[in-house]
């Protein structure tokens, strides 16, 4: 990344002189802690920071940048990336500092304190592994100071003081004046430098847990704004070589999350939704932590710059519906661990089932209720969440892996809630429309859970399974007690039985690359350097139907030459093929020129799945249907 150099240097900067200032302390707070960033003054890839707290009463003060920011499940430290921090009395002199641990410091003679300065680093640069559970922040937790693009996740750039937990934050960004800029935090209005060069945006935050759950990016970015029902959306992309523009998307999203406002009915939703989307070129100072992470009113996305456009689509489709109903939980249904949350030493609540789990149940099973996909590719998608999650411990209690999940063996178990988490919400969805005649549901739950707490009042963590028991029934408590709190591995056959459902083989949706699971279609000959069909090709409907057989020579993919020597290249690009593309493909058999010009169709491979059981009583198929259809 190319570095910038602030034309004033940082003392001219950041310090100034001090005026008189009223005392504030922990128990009431008059004047909003003051803050600034200034990306027009980037030094060495860091962007300058100023924080004015007010007059201090005590002697000494903590300040800290988070330890775990909320729904990350995993350690951050963002005091890692600060540098040459310093805390300035009111004549501009240095007091004294201790930094007690990576996220920490102390200040001494604190009722002299102005101001403190401090350079932050981004934390995509330097990502090594990225992704939940990574030595860095999982991506869209995390920071980008680069040129053209600012990503803006706060709690990487502003921290707390102990002494001020319910302080208010008022926030002046400063940006070149070209920058477009997208905040879900409340902006207070703008003002122009003397020269037109930069611009000064004021944000106001009730509190630090504002600053936390209110992202932003400045840059070159593509914005597009459209109304779904009375939600404004605002879809903020970076994409660096202008590959993918917001408008190719704004469809899929419209289309996705007005059928996920229909799918939630009455639940409460927010006047606005922002969608910050980040896309990575893949290289050594690029994120590399795919997916996305939730707020109350917007979500953080890092996807890969070099994905096709319908690939794009899917992953929009499958991340940020996930990230949306989190509106549902936690957001509105939520523990006291998630309501007091301890940026430094936290707590976790049991029931990752609950705010994980049942939201990608919900990403998932909306899109079959509401006719986005049919049954069978809803069947598909949930009977390789059975398959997926046996890859991680499945006699391990969720309620103890979910409360101990910063510790092993559970942070290695974490990514379990995306799978086994998903199926003990589809389950318990099951088991409601099986016992209320297909009147409740798993979103009917959450709904009376959101009416009984909502987002100013937590649940104690304790007592949420037998609330939930005494809320629904027997055999649902049953199940939370045996398969949640306990460690009995579930039998799916048993829940699928209920709506007349069994496994079996069905035709599952493949690639143009294999057919079915990691079996790929091609082989190669060494000796001769050619690549041909193996005998998996004909389990491949598309190529059976183009009249290949096992043995065909493949001498050309799209006009291009493939044999053993660029096989990967060439193959590698057939992942990106899509439904309805043209191509061309041309073959030798027998040594004699084959060739093949056609259209993309889907194609699939036989497969074991979930399918529809051919004996299923009339009162199973009417459970069914109220299941996925309503």
């Amino acid at each position: 990344m190319r570095n910038y150099f602030a034309i004033l240097g940082l003392s001219i900067v950041l310090v100034g002189c001090g005026s008189a200032k009223p005392a504030v302390d922990d128990l009431a707070v008059s004047n909003p802690i003051e803050t600034a960033l200034d990306l027009t003054a980037v030094n060495n890839d860091r962007v300058p920071v100023i924080i004015n707290p007010g007059r201090f009463t005590a002697e000494t003060v903590t300040y800290r940048l988070p330890r775990v920011v909320q729904g990350t499940y995993s350690i951050g430290d963002y005091g890692k990336y600060i540098d040459d921090f310093k805390a300035l009395d009111y004549d501009g002199n240095e007091l004294a500092t201790t930094k007690v641990d990576d996220n920490t410091w102390t200040i001494a003679d604190a009722e002299k304190l102005d101001k403190l300065q401090y350079y932050v680093n981004d934390t995509f640069d330097i990502e090594s592994v990225g992704g939940i559970g990574g030595e860095e922040p999982f991506s869209p937790a995390g920071t980008n100071i680069e040129d053209e693009n600012f990503v803006l996740n706060l709690h990487g750039f502003i921290g707390y003081f102990d002494a001020l937990k319910n302080a208010q934050y008022a926030v002046d960004i400063t940006a070149p004046s070209d920058f477009v800029r997208t905040s879900a935090l409340e902006d207070k209005g703008t003002t122009l430098s003397e020269d037109g060069k930069s611009m000064t945006t004021s944000y106001f935050g009730q509190r630090y847990f504002d600053i936390t759950d209110n992202p932003m990016m400045y840059g070159k970015l593509d914005v597009e704004e459209f109304m779904v029902g009375d939600i404004k959306i605002v879809l903020s992309l970076y994409s660096p070589t202008g590959k993918h523009t917001a408008a190719s998307l704004k469809e899929t999203v419209y289309t996705m999350m007005e059928a996920q406002k229909r799918y939630l009915g009455d639940v409460n939703s927010t006047p606005r939704y922002d969608i910050y989307l980040y896309l990575s070129r893949g290289g050594e100072e690029d994120p590399k932590g795919f997916g996305a992470l939730e707020h109350h009113t917007s979500t953080v996305g890092v996807f890969a710059e070099d994905e096709s456009p319908e690939s794009l689509k899917e992953s929009v489709i499958d991340v940020i519906a996930h990230e949306f109903f989190h509106i549902v939980t936690p957001l509105s249904v939520h523990s006291e661990d998630v309501h007091y949350f301890d940026y430094n030493k936290p707590t976790f609540s049991k029931h990752l089932w609950m705010y994980e789990g049942v939201t990608e149940y919900f990403a998932q099973h909306f899109q079959v209720y509401e006719g986005l996909i049919d049954n069978r590719k809803f069947y598909n998608t949930m009977y390789s969440k059975i398959k997926t999650s046996k890859r991680w411990d499945d006699a391990m209690s969720f309620t103890i892996m979910s409360e101990n999940v910063l510790n092993e063996p559970y942070a290695t178990n974490y990514y379990n809630v995306y799978y086994k988490g998903a199926l003990i919400g589809m389950c318990i969805d099951i088991l409601m429309r099986k016992e209320s005649n297909g009147n409740r549901s798993m979103l009917s739950l959450m709904k009376e859970l959101s009416a009984k707490y909502g987002k100013e009042k937590p649940f104690v963590d304790d007592n949420l399974i037998a609330e939930i028991t005494a809320m629904t029934y027997p055999s649902v408590g049953e199940f939370l007690r045996t398969h949640v709190q306990g460690d009995l591995p579930i039998n799916y056959n048993d829940y699928l039985a209920l709506v007349g459902l069994t496994l079996g083989e069905t035709a599952m949706e493949t690639n143009y690359i294999f057919a079915g699971e990691q079996n790929i279609i091609f082989d190669g000959d060494q000796l001769k350097g050619t690549i041909f069909f193996s005998p998996m090709v004909l389990n491949n409907s598309f190529w059976k139907s183009q009249g290949v057989i096992a043995g065909d020579v493949i001498k050309k993919v799209n006009g291009r030459e493939l044999t053993v020597y660029n096989a990967n290249d060439v193959i590698s690009g057939m992942f990106e093929w899509k439904e309805g593309q043209e191509i061309t493909m041309d073959l030798e058999r027998d040594g004699k020129p084959i060739e093949i010009k056609t259209k993309l169709t889907k194609g699939y491979a036989p497969s074991e799945s979930i399918i529809e059981d051919e004996n299923a009583t009339e009162a199973q198929k009417e459970v069914r249907a109220a299941w996925l259809k309503g």
